[in-house]
């Protein structure tokens, strides 16, 4: 898959945030992370010069460059990079690197400690520049640094969600939220949207927050393929046609494997529906299918994981953990001392909750 048709896990309407940067002037740092693609308005001018949807520092006029953190609204493993430098033609910056950061809690963002994940490159103006990241880890915070100075319009960083198991125990679990390790792995159409906004959280604000496909000339029908968090299984389906009035699907039908969950259903516009799910077995992957084409908001998968999808989210999430977080996790949360802390940080990855260390590391990691 191509790294740009994951998830943004930095864009505002996941819970992404600019927490710093060390220049400003010309245009705000927030706008980095907004959803929408940027726009320019040409010869519109305000007290501080030429208008611009982006982030824009001052001429440098000293050694240096310039920088932005941003707290990733979904922690997770980051596949690729999209710095744009949409509009910025004459004022772009000459080169760009990211670095990343992985903690717990809410620290300053002078108290990061950060690791390069992209290197120093060159960028080029008025274009979507594309670095793809190696690094097998989870991390919670990036860093832009621009070279010397300059515009950089939108920050896109694109990956794959990794839960923290000690947040989903004794809650009710959508198995298929981006925040919780959904993903979507294929669709049929992403012609006016793409497929990844039905697990995003929150409401849809308006019907470009969802997914819509083109209108189809034959007899076949869309679909969008979801991979769950882990194995579990279903009680609730949520499907939400919110903003859709006259391109909701007529129907649809829900389906994880072989086996039917969900005989094909009729639809409303415009409605929140909700579907109880009986006697259905344990999924880690559902489709939906629509008929004949159409779109709608959101999509909830409310259900609880089975024992072995417990194991596999929290072993995900032990193994991708940099070592110094972990270990650091291991003393304050499990009374290991510092070197065995370090060790087993050293040790992984770990395949199976029983190779764990101890009884307090396999409750932290099943979530208990």
């Amino acid at each position: 898959m191509d790294f740009t048709e994951l998830p943004d896990l930095a864009v505002r309407t996941v819970g992404g945030s600019v927490l710093a940067a060390n220049d400003e002037l010309f245009a705000e740092r927030e706008n980095l992370i907004t959803a929408q693609p940027a726009v320019f308005n040409p010869h519109t001018f305000g007290h501080k010069g030429q208008v611009y949807d982006g982030w824009e520092t001052r001429r440098r006029r000293e050694p240096g460059h310039d920088w932005a953190v941003v707290r990733l609204g979904v922690p997770g493993v980051i596949r690729g990079v999209v710095v744009d430098t949409a509009f910025f033609a004459g004022n772009y910056p000459e080169y760009c690197s990211v670095d990343a950061a992985s903690v717990d809690g809410y620290p300053d963002p002078a108290e990061l400690e950060w690791t390069e994940i992209v290197a120093r490159s060159p960028l080029k103006g008025d274009s979507r520049n594309l670095f793809t990241v190696a690094s097998e880890e989870c991390w919670t915070h990036v860093r832009l640094n621009i070279f010397p100075d300059g515009g950089v319009a939108r920050l896109r960083v694109h990956g794959e969600a990794v839960p923290d198991p000690r947040y989903l125990a004794g809650a009710p679990f959508d198995l298929a939220a981006l925040e919780n390790g959904g993903l979507v792995t294929d669709a049929s159409n992403r012609f006016y949207s793409s497929p990844n906004n039905l697990l995003l959280p929150g409401k849809a604000r308006v019907m470009g927050d969802g997914w819509e496909t083109a209108r189809r000339r034959d007899d076949a029908n869309d679909w969008v393929e979801v991979r769950l968090a882990g194995p579990g299984v279903i009680r609730l389906l949520e499907l939400d046609t919110t903003h859709f009035k006259g391109n909701a699907p007529g129907w649809f039908r829900l389906t994880a494997g072989a086996a039917e969950l969900i005989p094909r259903t009729r639809l409303q516009p415009d409605t929140r529906h909700l579907f109880r799910v009986t006697g259905a077995q344990p999924a880690s992957r559902i489709r939906v299918d629509v008929y004949p084409d159409g779109g709608f908001a959101r999509l909830r998968v409310w259900g609880s994981l089975t024992a072995e999808g417990r194991e596999r989210v929290g072993l995900r999430w032990y193994n991708l953990l940099p070592a110094g977080r972990l270990a650091a996790i291991l003393s304050g949360e499990c009374g290991l001392s510092a070197s065995d802390a370090a060790v087993a940080a050293d040790a992984r990855p770990v395949g199976a909750v029983v190779s764990l260390p101890d009884d307090r590391v396999r409750a932290l990691v099943l979530g208990e």
